[in-house]
């Protein structure tokens, strides 16, 4: 049975250890979102995707597609596992309708 006890019952250390103990809510784990680079697949699709699925300014779409092409993959966004995975079905679905060989993909950050 818990016995309630005033400050004075209880050294400093245990009033400060009872306070650090309190269980701390963890943020969910994030995803991030890949696009990777493949011969075939137009870059203005590619800007196009980044612009209307990512909600890029045509700048930074053309950015991100210039460093897709470079270096093979980049990071096109960070969100929740559900969103990732909506994001991730959503540019391979638009890349299917126009038949590109287009591939994202996701991975735990």
């Amino acid at each position: 049975m818990a016995h309630w006890m005033t400050d004075g019952d209880r050294p400093d250390d245990q009033i400060e250890l009872a306070v650090k103990t309190r269980p701390k809510t963890q943020r969910p784990p994030m995803y991030k979102v890949l696009m990777l680079n493949d011969d075939f697949t137009p870059m203005e699709f590619v800007v196009h995707v980044l612009e209307r699925l990512f909600n890029m300014t045509h700048a930074q779409a053309i950015d991100i597609m210039l460093t897709v092409h470079r270096k093979g993959v980049a990071v096109v966004g960070v969100f929740s596992h559900e969103v990732a995975e909506t994001k991730v079905a959503q540019v391979m679905e638009l890349a299917r309708r126009q038949q590109h060989p287009l591939q994202c993909t996701m991975e735990k950050e």
